[in-house]
């Protein structure tokens, strides 16, 4: 099973960028996205990312040194290397310097999802297929949660929230923390974003409460 999984996609053609990263983002992933590569040298500095999608022609800064950087100082995460170029030559030249995997443009986004969270799995430490507290259950490969036997229709966010507060079992993660593993950097950290997303899942989960609300600490499930 994946933890949430945090994305940033390196592209300089904009439409393209946008069209991937929703794409991502309907899986359950959060994406941010850069558009050359001194913005994202600025990304992978500020946040940390289990896979970076990457371009290889960027302007500004080559992406052949973005994936360097990435090597020297962010060794777990994970890079799939983008180009318009097929040839053998130019895929060798990416995976000599550091990059995971190699998908050549145009490439279907199916192929492209798969690529991503196989790298995912590389990226995190491995947890349960089945992650449970009491009668919560959540399958994150069939995207299933359920309480007493009954299947929630949780949204994306939703689902990202409750199975980060089970893969840390028991432990209390901070609105902070949540924010960051499951929203992107659209997110404004001064909102009420995650305590209304928290109240959202609790109502969806039912009573008794299971998620507990620790002072000036966050939230956890026993």
């Amino acid at each position: 099973m994946l933890a949430a999984v945090r994305v940033l996609v390196v592209e300089d053609h904009r439409r393209l960028a946008e069209v991937v990263a929703e794409g991502l983002r309907r899986e359950g992933m959060a994406v941010d996205i850069a558009h050359d590569g001194a913005d994202a040298l600025s990304h992978i500095r500020l946040y940390r990312y289990e896979v970076v999608v990457l371009d290889r022609d960027l302007p500004l800064v080559h992406g052949d040194e973005v994936c360097r950087v990435l090597v020297a100082e962010h060794a777990d995460t994970r890079i799939l290397m983008l180009t318009a170029a097929s040839a053998v030559g130019d895929r060798v030249d990416g995976l000599s310097i550091g990059a995971d995997d190699y998908l050549p443009k145009p490439f279907e986004f199916a192929e492209l999802v798969a690529r991503v969270r196989a790298l995912a799995r590389r990226a995190v430490a491995a947890v349960p297929p089945v992650l449970a507290a009491g009668d919560v259950r959540l399958d994150s490969a069939r995207r299933i949660a359920s309480r007493g036997g009954l299947r929630l229709d949780l949204s994306p966010k939703e689902f990202a929230v409750l199975q980060c507060l089970l893969e840390v079992r028991g432990q209390v993660l901070s609105a902070e923390e949540l924010l960051a593993r499951v929203w992107d950097e659209a997110a404004d950290p001064f909102t009420t974003t995650v305590k209304t997303t928290i109240s959202r899942l609790r109502a969806k989960l039912g009573p008794p409460d299971v998620i507990e609300t620790v002072r000036e600490g966050g939230y956890r499930i026993g």
